[in-house]
């Protein structure tokens, strides 16, 4: 009984957990702020630092890991092949602007500070990645995935992507262990080689006809575990090859998505891609360490600040400088203004190699988080206030009072139906409270009347009239 028990725990909290990430995400969406952001903030309540529901486990770990695969498999089946190629040129060139600033910050801030150069190359490193699962997410929401900014941000992804194998093979040289530059050259130019020539054979043909495609017809669990084989076989065959697992589920995705299968595969891993991308976002939460912030608040808040700020400004100057209209770089650089979520595996790396210290280490991973779980605000603020700027508005406060707006009636209607509601329950309980002394009185009043005799009416009893003499 006692086994039962204790197995019977989990399945409650994660019943919790998953009732808390719902009604967080319907307050953000209340809000209007991506359900994101209340997933990630599910997972700082409940994790290790909050109330202490669930742990940042391997599970949890690799379930997050599958959701990142998954949504690359699924930008690959919904991408558009043309487009694709068109943006390539410039992204390649957003993400090594990207990659040259953050690298000249992460020295700086060596040279600043007490760390060293190594530890220097590995911040640049962490700071030039940026999430490929938070941008898509806030592009889709704002119906952005397929416009000019999703496309340029998904190739400027897809560098960062094939870039982490040199980030993570020189990581492993500065610890001391061996590296081969010419394995390394020549696994990038592999990836790169690839993928150009996957991209030449697929704008050449037609749709594809892969194998058992009519035997797989109208099967639903088919179809949806050979998209999840498909995904994952080639992700595990990228990592063999010392590549990104997410490069290889994007590669599947763009062969899915030119083959007579697409329109019946999204239907079918659009479900699954998002329950595992909410097991991401609370795995975000669960690495927030609370106790942490508190003891080095100033420092988390500065870093978050220069990070967001920067990334921000470059993101935006690159893409004007490669030719983008102010609107689609204002987009997709808010859209990347995060840190990624491959910088944990940078960091981890560096951290179990000696090259990285741990106080350097927690901070890299606490300011990660934190941007992660602040982007979509972030890039809601700055797209509202910048859409009102040619409006006319004399100052920052009044831009931003008009940018939420509607927000503010929300909350404000919200603080006056409270109101109502605390009115009438008063009103209530005073009319409860009056009939009740009304009741009582004419009880009491009624009792008086029946301890009188009979015959005493008028109170004639008291002169003693109606005695006998």
């Amino acid at each position: 009984m006692e086994d039962a028990a204790h197995t019977s725990f989990p399945l409650v909290d994660i019943a919790f957990v998953i009732v808390i990430a719902v009604l967080m995400g319907l307050g953000l969406t209340r809000l209007k702020q991506p359900p994101l952001v209340g997933f990630i903030l599910a997972g700082v309540i409940m994790g290790p630092t909050g109330f202490g529901f669930i742990a940042a486990s391997d599970n949890v770990t690799s379930l997050a890991e599958m959701g990142v695969l998954v949504l690359l498999f699924f930008i690959g089946t919904e991408i558009s092949l043309k487009a694709f190629v068109i943006s390539l040129r410039p992204a390649v060139i957003v993400a090594g602007g990207q990659l040259l600033v953050s690298l000249v910050i992460g020295y700086a801030l060596s040279w600043l500070t007490s760390a060293t150069v190594a530890e220097g190359v590995v911040l640049g490193f962490i700071i030039a990645l940026s999430s490929t699962v938070v941008a898509m997410k806030m592009l889709d929401d704002m119906d952005e995935l397929r416009g000019d900014a999703g496309k340029i941000t998904i190739g400027v992804l897809i560098a960062q992507d094939i870039a982490v194998v040199p980030m993570l093979i020189l990581i492993t040289a500065l610890s001391g262990e061996e590296a081969d530059p010419r394995a390394t050259a020549f696994k990038i130019a592999a990836a790169v080689a690839v993928l150009g020539v996957l991209l030449w054979w697929l704008g050449r043909r037609g749709k594809l006809h892969l194998p058992f495609t009519r035997h797989m017809d109208n099967k639903v669990e088919l179809l949806a575990l050979g998209s999840l084989a498909a995904c994952f076989g080639a992700a595990a065959v990228a990592g063999a090859a010392g590549l990104s697992p997410a490069y290889g589920a994007f590669m599947a995705g763009l062969v899915i998505g030119n083959s007579t299968m697409r329109n019946k595969v999204i239907p079918v891993i659009e479900p699954i891609q998002s329950i595992l991308l909410v097991v991401f976002f609370l795995s975000i939460g669960l690495l927030i360490d609370l106790h942490y912030i508190g003891s080095h608040l100033g420092t988390v808040l500065g870093a978050v600040v220069l990070v967001t700020a920067a990334k921000t400004l470059l993101n935006i100057f690159l893409l004007r400088a490669t030719g983008h209209d102010q609107d689609t770089a204002l987009i997709a650089g808010l859209s990347m203004a995060q840190i990624g979520e491959f910088s944990f595996v940078l960091a981890a790396a560096a951290f179990t190699g000696g090259v990285m210290g741990f106080d350097f280490y927690r901070l890299a991973i606490t300011v990660t988080a934190i941007t992660l779980l602040l982007s979509p605000a972030w890039m809601s603020v700055m797209h509202r206030i910048e859409n009102i700027a040619n409006d006319g508005y004399s100052s920052y406060r009044e831009a931003l009072a008009e940018a939420y707006a509607n927000e503010i009636e929300n909350v404000g209607e919200g603080l006056w139906w409270l109101k109502v509601r605390r009115r009438a329950f008063r009103k209530a309980a005073a009319r409860r409270k009056a009939r009740r002394t009304e009741r009582l009185a004419s009880a009491a009043g009624s009792g008086e009347e029946t301890a009188r005799p009979p015959g005493d009416a008028g109170g004639a009893g008291s002169t003693g009239e109606g005695k006998p003499e």
